[in-house]
């Protein structure tokens, strides 16, 4: 189904349990991700917040379904220069897990502004608060310094452009990309949060091709996005309505983007992601599915090259 891929294909826990809705999957336990992963003959994996924190526990749980942790979430707050200090020494315990664990990426995400993630917002605030040049200048120095800490455990920091944060949008991605080191920063490509963010995903891989270290396959119900738009809604609550959902069951034309990857040769880590009630949506049934779709998609790749 998948032998004409070049990259190799894991799925995120987050189609099982969700991490910015709590209530998501909240019962599920880890044993019941892993062997679903399995039985969809899938070899990759990010770190969950229901998997052991014990690593050797963790090691045996994932080798014994010959499963690789790919990466790990990391949220940095970077753009406020007297947190450089303390973020860089927790960005370092976070690599050297990570190492230990044979990961090759970092997802990074600079939390600064956001209205969930940023520590020092409130809950009645309503906006992400967008960085100014001087909040710009810290995170790129910050994301620099990081990422060369990963370069010395032989990985790469990946920045995850992200819905609700102050590196979202197409713009952002630019500056981001311009302002920082392509030796030391590179970029996790995400189709579902590009389009969130009001970029072409297919535009998106293409101008930045060659800092991408990751990619993220998500899909998005654009009727949901819209209603939300309309509403106001939150990045979160917008997770809550559904907004996302695994490849082929969206809005996205995925057939150019796994096109365009193929035809590059990527051969990194694409991470299979849906991001909605699994209640509603039972994770096992729509992986299956979008692995279908992404296999036929491959394969007519296959066909016109």
């Amino acid at each position: 189904m998948l032998d004409n891929l070049t990259f190799k294909l894991g799925a995120h826990p987050i189609n099982w349990v969700g991490e910015d809705v709590r209530e998501h999957g909240a019962d599920t336990t880890y044993e019941t991700i892993l062997d679903d992963i399995m039985k969809l003959g899938l070899t990759g994996t990010e770190m969950g917040r229901k998997y052991p924190t014990d690593e050797e526990v963790l090691k045996q749980a994932l080798a014994s379904r010959g499963i690789q942790l790919v990466s790990q979430w990391k949220s940095v707050l970077f753009s406020a220069p007297e947190y450089r200090e303390s973020e860089l020494a927790a960005y370092r315990a976070h690599v050297e897990f990570l190492s230990r664990m044979g990961s090759k990426v970092i997802s990074t995400a600079e939390v600064g502004g956001s209205l969930h993630f940023d520590p020092r917002r409130t809950p009645n605030e309503k906006e992400v608060l967008r960085l100014d040049d001087a909040g710009w200048q810290s995170l790129a120095e910050g994301l620099n310094a990081a990422g060369s800490i990963a370069a010395e455990y032989g990985m790469k920091l990946a920045y995850h452009h992200h819905g609700g944060t102050v590196v979202e949008s197409g713009e952002e991605i630019d500056r981001l990309m311009a302002m920082t080191d392509p030796s030391l920063v590179w970029l996790l490509y995400d189709t579902g949060h590009a389009h969130y963010g009001g970029s072409d995903p297919l535009t998106l891989l293409r101008k930045h091709y060659d800092r991408i270290a990751y990619v993220h396959l998500k899909d998005v119900r654009q009727q949901v996005l819209d209603e939300a738009r309309a509403e106001n809604a939150d990045f979160v609550t917008c997770i809550r309505k559904g907004v996302f959902t695994v490849p082929g069951d969206g809005c996205l034309d995925f057939q150019p983007i796994i096109t365009e990857l193929l035809s590059r040769g990527y051969d990194g880590w694409a991470m299979l992601e849906g991001e909605q009630d699994p209640a509603l949506h039972p994770p096992f049934e729509y992986a299956l599915r979008a692995l279908v779709h992404i296999g036929k998609l491959a394969s007519e790749a296959g066909k016109g090259a």
